[in-house]
């Protein structure tokens, strides 16, 4: 018998499944080489582009734009690693603007400040600026992007002498990556902008690992020539225990693409075979909300069997984070029903809807979750409320229709894990 403990919360929930049923337990990869330095070597050896040191010559002021909270990027870290760059070039707190990129989320809360900026809290947190997607005032149209996407960004962006973006760079299920060029779009941009570049997501070129030929990408790549101020990037890519692996610095482009490169060989995972079962975690800070953890049920879809068991381990701390895309599923009576509804009109939401109803044809999708029994029942997914319970009932029907030894394949990282057969 396979014992595991898997993340909920402030506490582990147990599961065991017998070695015979287990098909394994799939984690991101270990790099074989680590250090104890790995931003700040990064900033000493950019790539593509001018030392940060010569990047911020003669600058007064400067705009560094972080992730939100829905992310487990190392941003404290990196701001800890980039001011003294900051301060040798007497650039003074008041001339520092940090930015947010909520994209269409909302602002940071006084308690995430913790989270946000670690120990440079107490210094920092009154130069942050949470974007606002509905606040047009502060917003700017630059022109439009080769898919007809209106390319509508913050005003901050040109009130800085130079910008310096920071992220983490994982897979992500439309965009084939997050950061680099993502910062800007749809971080800082308009909420029309981000409903018209989500609305992409529909095609079937835009999918975890893709990037050439996805025009979810596309439109985030034909932003970045408006922006007019230099940009130097800071990127990390993280290990499974969310500790950075990796770094990459310099030109936006190349860095990201340097990380992409490292997180594909952390991220994507070979899998002998599709398994009956397959549960998939939403770890912090993912497990925010519904609409972040489905990151979760779009990975552990490519490892489970059509027909199968596909069990989200999320609490959803934060609900359902988005309410439109559970309107469509909630108000139709099947999968096929909602993705025909999508064709009659598109709202911000309706692409993680349209994933969310293509996986329930093709398997049960349950839910140990937070959420409400109704809700959940609404999107089309099975609440459970006893993850071990789950397991052994999602075996014995696979048992049931004739599978003589079903397996259970566990993704305890299942928001950036992509499994592939081999």
């Amino acid at each position: 018998m396979k014992h595991m403990a898997l993340a909920y919360l402030q506490e582990a929930l147990s599961l065991e499944v017998a070695e015979g049923n287990l098909l394994g337990v799939f984690e991101p990869n270990d790099l074989t080489t680590r250090n104890e330095n790995i931003i700040t070597e990064a900033l000493d050896n950019p790539v593509g582009s001018e030392s940060l040191d010569a990047f911020l010559e003669g600058a007064k002021s400067v705009l560094i734009i972080i992730n939100d909270a829905t992310r487990p990027t190392p941003t404290p870290a990196m701001l800890e690693a980039l001011l003294p760059y900051l301060e040798k070039h007497q650039i003074e707190d008041s001339k520092i603007t940090i930015l947010i990129a909520t994209g269409a989320h909302r602002g940071a809360t006084g308690n995430e400040f913790p989270q946000l900026l670690g120990k440079l809290a107490p210094r920092l947190a009154g130069c942050c600026v949470s974007h606002d997607a509905r606040q047009t005032e502060d917003l700017v149209h630059l022109g439009d992007t080769r898919n007809g996407t209106p390319i509508v960004l913050s005003r901050r962006l040109f009130a800085s002498e130079r910008i310096i973006v920071t992220g983490s760079v994982e897979p992500h299920y439309f965009a084939g990556f997050t950061g680099g060029r993502k910062a800007f779009l749809p971080g800082v941009a308009s909420y029309e902008t981000i409903t018209e570049n989500h609305k992409l997501a529909l095609s079937n070129r835009a999918h975890a690992l893709a990037l050439e030929g996805n025009p979810v990408h596309e439109d985030m790549m034909d932003a970045l020539p408006h922006i007019k101020a230099p940009v130097f990037s800071l990127m990390a890519v993280l290990d499974k225990g969310q500790k950075v692996a990796s770094a990459t610095s310099g030109d936006l482009v190349e860095a990201f693409h340097a990380a992409a490169k490292v997180a594909m060989e952390i991220f994507c995972v070979d899998i002998p075979q599709k398994a009956d079962v397959v549960v998939s975690v939403a770890k912090f800070p993912m497990d925010i909300n519904l609409y972040q953890s489905q990151k979760a049920i779009d990975n552990g879809a490519l490892a489970t069997k059509d027909g199968g068991t596909l069990i989200l381990v999320s609490p959803c701390r934060e609900g359902l984070g988005d309410e439109e895309f559970a309107k469509l599923l909630s108000g139709a009576k099947t999968p096929q029903e909602a993705i025909s509804k999508i064709g009659q009109g598109y709202k911000l939401g309706y692409h993680k809807a349209a994933k969310m109803a293509a996986i329930s044809q093709r398997m049960q999708v349950q839910a140990l979750s937070m959420l409400q029994d109704a809700t959940l029942a609404g999107l089309f997914i099975e609440p459970v409320h006893n993850l071990q319970e789950a397991v052994d009932r999602a075996l014995e029907r696979a048992r049931q229709s004739g599978v003589q030894e079903p397996k259970v394949l566990v993704l305890p990282d299942g928001c950036v894990t992509v499994p592939k057969v081999k």
